[in-house]
């Protein structure tokens, strides 16, 4: 039996999340502007084109992460 605890979680480009609201103004934004992937963490940088602020979100995961992100140079 495998308890969740030892399964990972995976995140796709599905997972990507869409019209978040800036942090300073509300409105929404399309996308990220850059995510970053970290030990059992995902970072996403936003970028206002409304207001012109930017601003950074974390999504902590209590189970490991398997990111598969593209490289970021050949």
């Amino acid at each position: 039996m495998t308890t969740t605890s030892s399964m990972a979680v995976a995140a796709a480009i599905d997972d990507i999340p869409r019209q978040n609201p800036c942090a300073q103004c509300g409105a929404p934004i399309a996308e990220p502007d850059w995510i970053e992937p970290g030990d059992g963490r995902i970072t996403y940088l936003w970028t206002c084109h409304a207001c012109n602020y930017s601003f950074e979100a974390i999504a902590i995961f209590e189970e490991p992460v398997l990111v598969e992100a593209p490289p970021l140079a050949a």
